[in-house]
């Protein structure tokens, strides 16, 4: 970090906290680019949910075996020692092919907390995936019709 970035950092930090001690927080001017009204700012895109549900796979890393199967939302498929439950699937309205996004809960069985619970994307199985031990499962794509 340059001399520069630093000064600015504690700078914006003492003006912070000065707002917070006044109750309010305000920040402006921080890059002239958020102030130009013919500057594109990024958008979220449009995502829709499959109603059909999603195709997963599951690898057992101990047999090597793998299966794919499906889930409608709010089912509940088991696989060995673990349960898959799917809350939702969506995808991009404009490429249905294009991603997946797969909310799910992964647990043990008889276990009361799920090991896993949260979005799975199919594009990156890794970037927010399941930390088992012996199984890995991901989406693949929604189910659109």
């Amino acid at each position: 970090m340059s001399g520069r970035a630093f000064l600015a950092g504690v700078f914006l930090a003492g003006m912070a906290a000065a707002a917070q001690a006044q109750g309010t927080i305000v920040v402006e001017g921080l890059d002239p680019a958020f102030d130009d009204p013919n500057i594109e700012t990024f958008q979220r895109p449009e995502a829709e949910v499959a109603p059909q549900g999603v195709m997963m796979r599951a690898l057992d890393k101990v047999s090597g075996e793998i299966v794919d199967f499906t889930l409608a939302p709010d089912q509940t498929k088991q696989m060995g020692r673990i349960q898959v439950t799917l809350e939702e699937c969506r995808y991009p309205i404009k490429n249905p092919a294009g991603d997946a996004f797969a909310f799910v809960h992964v647990q043990n069985l008889g276990a009361e907390t799920p090991v896993f619970s949260g979005w799975m994307i199919a594009s990156s199985p890794g970037l927010n995936g399941l930390d088992h031990a012996r199984y890995d499962v991901w989406p693949l794509r929604c189910i659109t019709s």
